[in-house]
């Protein structure tokens, strides 16, 4: 039987239990300076002390051992010590060549130690990135982005061949703060190791119920839905107290098996964590018992001990029951989209669109894009439930005109929070948009007009980004003009 078998099998028999925080125990480690560097980075340029995917390399026996200790507590899935282990997150510290060896062994590490307690898995950790696709860092150029979608994907795709190669079961893309970066590495996920099941876990930073980069959670949930992870869930930021309303939510969302790994209540006036394995347990078995989780575990200032107090506190009780959910079209900006029978007339606005309204190609290309979003502005104060946009204009360099604008957009919530429709005749065009826009959009549109070899590409390919689409009535021969050539 695979692991994924294995796994599924196990998740429909009863709560698993995820091992808990990593930073914690490494900090209680009491390691030196030369502890990071050892013998390889004794000579390295830059001071190395506190990277903990190093470690890896440097002490793999203290890694060993807090796998180890997790395991002996009672956890059925021990993660990858690689919460930071790809080249954007080493960058930092100079150590961009040393991350495939970081995963590689970072995984190899937790495989032994699973394999020695015996029926246990192990995740392979893809943390955040230090920079975020959905936001600038310069207050003032808001269209500006450190980095590219493209240059996230292989970020994580570096990382996904050293965790595959290490031997991991599944892929956990966790604490996500940034929707955008998550469909970056669930795409780099899928183009390296298609066979590997995904864990999907996003971050909800307060108590206003969204992520740092805006989004609500069903928003979110509708953004990351074509990833068909095995498992969704929510870890950090928040104790289990303030989750719970969060995890109830996505119980309820969510067709396939949920999980809550929470902190251990909120940090201190410290930065410390204060809540004790009994209380953080009666609280994750509360969860259980009202039938939201199918995994439990922790996250910063956790424990072995609290991972002890987790294991028994839902030991015997019955895992949540996946829900079905009636198949309508649903989308999202930061706010979620959702046609249903009530929904009455969808209002798509067109005046975002360079072909369409005269005004905003002016401002295109004018380069006044401040100007182009208050015409967006407009349309979403006029009641408009998606925002389409095209730039198919001559001599306008649609690619750097659609990721200019949509990421504008993204910083003005009031429009990002409705859906995006990314409307062109060149898929070039359409591909730079999907790759600006971190909710679920609507790609406008294709067609078979160039067989269907092309046309099983491009659908592939907007799927990759989690996005709808308008397929046109055509083919080779032209626009469908009767009933069977339509349908």
């Amino acid at each position: 039987m695979s692991a994924e078998a294995r796994i599924r099998e196990l998740l429909r028999e009863r709560i698993l239990v995820l091992d808990g925080a990593w930073g914690t125990m490494i900090q209680d480690a009491g390691l030196a300076p030369e502890d990071y560097r050892g013998e390889r980075f004794r000579d390295h340029p830059r001071d190395v002390t506190g990277d903990p995917d190093l470690l890896n390399l440097t002490r793999p026996d203290v890694v060993l051992g807090i796998h180890r200790a997790y395991l002996e507590a009672g956890a059925d899935v021990t993660t990858t010590n690689t919460f930071t282990a790809t080249r954007i997150g080493q960058a930092d510290y100079g150590l961009e060549e040393a991350v495939h060896d970081m995963n590689v062994q970072g995984a190899r590490l937790a495989r032994q130690a699973a394999d020695e307690a015996g029926s246990r898995f192990v995740a392979g950790s893809l943390g955040p990135l230090n920079v975020t696709l959905s936001l600038s860092p310069k207050v003032d150029d808001p269209a500006y982005r450190a980095v590219t979608f493209d240059d996230v994907v292989e970020a994580y795709a570096e990382q996904v061949r050293g965790l595959r190669e290490g031997g991991v079961d599944f892929l956990l893309v966790e604490t996500i703060f940034d929707t955008l970066n998550a469909k970056a590495a669930i795409a780099a996920a899928r183009d390296v190791a298609p066979e590997l099941p995904l864990w999907i876990s996003v971050t909800i930073v307060d108590l206003s119920g969204r992520t740092l980069s805006g989004q609500t959670l069903e928003a979110f949930w509708n953004s990351i839905e074509h990833a068909c992870p095995l498992i969704v869930g929510v870890n950090c930021s928040l104790g289990a107290k303030e989750m719970r309303p969060h995890v109830e939510e996505l119980s309820r969302l969510a067709e396939t098996f949920t999980s809550c790994h929470p902190n251990a209540g909120l940090p201190n006036a410290f930065g410390g964590y204060d809540e004790q394995p009994p209380d953080t347990s009666s609280l994750l078995r509360e969860f259980a018992e009202a039938g939201f989780v199918n995994v439990v575990g922790g996250c910063c200032g956790t424990t072995p001990e609290h991972t002890r107090a987790i294991a028994a506190a839902v030991e015997g009780l019955a895992p949540r029951v996946v829900p079905e959910r009636p198949r309508r079209p649903r989308f999202s900006g930061l706010e979620p989209f959702e046609i249903g029978p009530d929904t009455g007339f969808v209002m798509i606005g067109e005046r975002t669109n360079v072909t369409g309204s005269a005004r905003f190609r002016r401002l295109i290309e004018a380069n006044d894009y401040q100007g182009a979003v208050d015409v967006a502005l407009e349309q979403v104060r006029g009641g408009a439930n998606l925002l389409d946009v095209n730039m198919d204009a001559d001599l306008l360099d649609g690619e750097r005109a659609m990721t200019t604008f949509l990421n504008l957009l993204a910083t003005e919530p009031e429009v990002a929070r409705i859906p995006i429709v990314v409307d062109s005749s060149r898929f070039s065009v359409l591909e730079a948009g999907l790759k600006c826009v971190q909710g679920k959009g609507i790609v406008n549109s294709i067609s078979l007009k160039e067989g269907e070899g092309s046309f099983l590409e491009q659908a592939r390919r907007i799927r990759r980004y989690g996005a709808g689409v308008v397929v046109m009535a055509f083919d080779e021969q032209g626009q469908a003009d009767t009933v069977e050539r339509k349908v």
